[in-house]
Formats: C-alpha cells, sequence, structure tokens
C-alpha cells in the first residue's frame, strides 16, 4: 500500500484509480464494505484503489475543543487499511487554505486533475468544500462533466443499526468491548512507543510500559485486561490503565500496561495493545498503598480472566490479508 503525503506528491503515474473520500476512523465494519465495494470495481475497471482522507480529521480543525476522541491515530489507522485490499491513501493537510477550496477547484484539482478519479464512493450525506458547499449531487453532476461516476456507500447494520464511528466510541465509552468488537470486526487496539515515566509502579512493584496516547480525548478509560503485541514472544497478557492517574496528580492521559509475568528493558518498543475486558474505572485513593493494594486486586482478576480465554486468531495479528 502507497501512502501519498499531500497533493503536492501526486504524480501522473497516480492518475487513474477508483477512489473514496472519508475519516475511516476506527475502520470498522462500515469501512471495510466500502473498502471491498471499490476492490470489486477495481478489479472490473482494472484500476488501483484510492482513499483519500485528511489530517487533521476535519472537526478536529473546526472545532478541537469538542470533536468526538479518535477511535485510531494515524499510524494505527494506517496498519489497519494495510490488512485490506488497498492500494493507495492519499492523505492530504486538512488546514485553514484547505477548508476554503471551493468544492468546483477540489473536484478539479484533486478529482480530475490529481488523480482521475474514474468511480468514486461516498456517503449520501458526505459534505466539502468552502462552506461545506459540495454535496453528494453536486459530486454526481462533476462526475457527469468529468467522465467519472459516483455511488453511495453500502451501508453496513448490526443489531438494527448503521455501523459508524459513533457507535464504537459510544461502545467504549461504556465498557462494552463486545459490542465494539462486533462493530470493527475485531478487538479495540491502540498502539504506541514506550517511554519513559516517574516508575512510580516500579517502585511499588509493578512495573509500568508508559505510552503517551497523543489524544486530547481518548475514547477508552479505565482499567482492562489486554494483550499486548510486538514483543519477540506475543501476544503478553497484561492489565492496563488509559487515564490521568490522579492518586499521584496526574495530569497527562497515559496508557500504562502491566505485563504478567514479564520482566524486561522495552523502553522505545512499539507495542501494540488489544483491550480484552473492562475491570473498573479509574479512582483516585487516598493513599499509594490503597492504589497498591486495588492494582494487585486487578492482577488476580486479569489472572483468573486468562486462565478461561482461548481467543480465536485474528487476521490483523497474523498479517493475512482479508479483502
Amino acid at each position: 500500500m502507497e501512502l501519498i503525503r499531500g497533493l503536492h506528491n501526486l504524480k501522473p503515474r497516480h492518475r487513474g484509480c477508483v477512489a473514496t473520500i472519508g475519516n475511516f476512523d476506527g475502520v470498522h465494519l462500515g469501512h471495510q464494505a466500502v473498502v471491498g465495494q471499490l476492490a470489486e470495481r477495481a478489479q472490473a475497471l482494472g484500476l488501483p484503489t484510492q482513499i483519500i482522507l485528511f489530517e487533521p480529521q476535519p472537526q478536529e480543525f473546526f472545532r478541537p475543543e469538542s470533536a468526538p476522541p479518535r477511535l485510531t491515530r494515524f499510524r494505527e489507522k494506517w496498519q489497519a487499511l494495510r490488512r485490506y485490499s488497498v492500494d493507495r491513501v492519499l492523505c492530504i493537510r486538512f488546514d485553514a487554505r484547505f477548508a476554503a477550496m471551493e468544492p468546483e477547484i477540489f473536484v478539479k484539482r484533486v478529482l480530475v486533475q490529481g488523480l482521475g478519479v474514474r468511480y468514486l464512493v461516498v456517503g449520501d450525506d458526505f459534505r466539502f468544500g468552502k462552506n461545506r458547499r459540495g454535496d453528494f449531487a453536486f459530486l454526481q453532476r462533476a462526475g457527469q462533466v468529468h467522465g467519472f461516476r459516483v455511488v453511495n456507500v453500502h451501508a453496513v447494520e448490526i443489531d438494527g443499526e448503521r455501523v459508524s464511528s459513533t457507535r464504537v466510541r459510544q461502545a467504549l465509552a461504556t465498557g462494552d468491548l463486545a459490542t465494539a468488537e462486533k462493530l470493527l470486526g475485531r478487538l479495540y487496539r491502540m498502539c504506541g512507543r514506550v517511554a519513559h515515566g516517574n516508575k512510580l509502579g516500579r517502585r511499588i512493584g509493578m512495573p509500568t510500559a508508559n505510552i503517551y496516547v497523543h489524544r486530547k480525548v481518548t475514547p477508552i478509560r479505565g482499567v482492562h485486561v489486554v494483550e499486548v503485541f510486538g514483543l519477540e514472544t506475543e501476544p503478553l497478557p497484561g492489565v492496563a490503565n488509559v487515564g490521568t492517574r490522579p492518586t499521584v496528580g496526574g495530569t497527562r492521559t497515559l496508557l500504562e500496561i502491566h505485563l504478567l509475568d514479564f520482566d524486561g528493558d522495552i523502553y522505545g518498543r512499539y507495542l501494540s495493545v488489544n483491550f480484552l475486558r473492562k475491570l473498573r474505572d479509574e479512582e483516585r485513593f487516598d493513599s499509594l498503598e490503597e492504589l497498591k493494594d486495588r492494582m494487585f486486586s486487578d492482577l488476580e482478576d486479569a489472572r483468573a480472566f486468562f486462565r478461561d480465554y482461548h481467543p480465536q486468531k485474528s487476521p490483523l495479528d497474523s498479517g493475512e490479508n482479508v479483502a
């Protein structure tokens, strides 16, 4: 899968494709269906598949203080998309200049001159361009002029409702990891590089691998049973907390993972963390001793969980192409 960073990196060889536009936050079953829809048309036309997405996501640009929490950072999104039949991803920087682009210019510069789109899949509620003036009907008219076809996304429903990033966020916020997994088609995962912390966990006998989440708001919080990938032996069982560590006056959100029965130097390693079950919300304790007691209780709960846990192998962990 090729990553094209910015419109200025488009080359003549990138012209001619079937494409879709969206955030693809979470790369859930609805997104996967879009990729499948693209792949079918790409095969029929003998063209590559192209996803167009934006960084930051438009809502993060227009209302950064109230944008919904991200399910996936860009690297996590990239890793998930690599498992499906996607040939190219064009990542456009969403800034004031791009936000002010008239929809006619977007169609001409990006879809026609830049990518030579022959077939475009978008949601019928898709809006784009200055003042969000461009919509599905606008794209259909533009397609008739420029020679590309515009079609609706095939909606995917589970339990009578459309699969969406919003539904995944709602499930994670309530600790309903089973529903989140059903909507995603896989376990919810966060990734990042292990950084140095204040070593508090080591001092109380429970060392943790600390990962900065690089999100203003996280979609998942609290103490969870997890599996960790990215080390020589994988997966490794563990307990993770996503939060600010209120007992020690923390303010920055961290993903802290204690690996069961593991002792090794993993600073700088890039880890992928699958969330299996929520144990509890993050709490503020009156003393470090109370915190320590609760953390060791969490460990026992995790060990009890793993004694009965027999997971099916996920294609995201095997590297298998599933589309």
